[in-house]
């Protein structure tokens, strides 16, 4: 599909907000310059990203997305850490946490680097893995201006359900 495609798709429908995310969709060729098209075009535009890839060329009207492995994922060594430096009051960071020590490695990395005076933080459990009462619990006994956020899309559907 063309990108000329996609825009007279997401036009057809109606919606002031796009966010591109999927994969890594930071890899696809024509993701950064879709982007643009689509700031330009006038929508809100975000796009979620695993972050593995440098998003400092990432159009500056865009609001990022930024998740950051956690050593649970077996995937922290992939962590493109110089994006932690260029994050706006615009963007997210989200951690997907599997268990307690996930969340203590990403507490403290948000306080060591003072993230959460930089953009808004998010922690979300890996579905099924970790207790929410003692998640919530946890956050609520680190007092930091941190988010919970939940696989709604798992709790709606079901977890295998893919597309949605």
């Amino acid at each position: 599909m063309t990108r000329e495609q996609i825009l007279e798709q997401v036009a057809a429908h109606g919606c002031p907000l796009v966010e591109l995310t999927g994969g890594e969709p930071l890899l696809q060729p024509g993701a950064f310059p879709l982007l643009t098209e689509l700031c330009d075009a006038g929508y809100e535009v975000l796009v979620e990203t695993g972050g593995g890839v440098d998003i400092s060329a990432v159009d500056p009207r865009v609001r990022r997305i930024l998740d950051v492995k956690c050593p649970a994922s077996g995937e922290s060594q992939a962590n493109h850490w110089p994006n932690l430096e260029v994050l706006r009051p615009t963007d997210e960071l989200k951690f997907v946490v599997a268990d307690e020590n996930d969340y203590r490695w990403a507490i403290d990395l948000v306080r060591s680097r003072n993230l959460s005076e930089v953009c808004p933080i998010h922690i979300s459990p890996v579905h099924g893995t970790v207790d929410l009462q003692a998640l919530a619990g946890w956050i609520l006994q680190d007092r930091l201006p941190i988010r919970l956020q939940l696989q709604m899309h798992k709790l709606v559907w079901s977890p295998e359900t893919r597309g949605v």
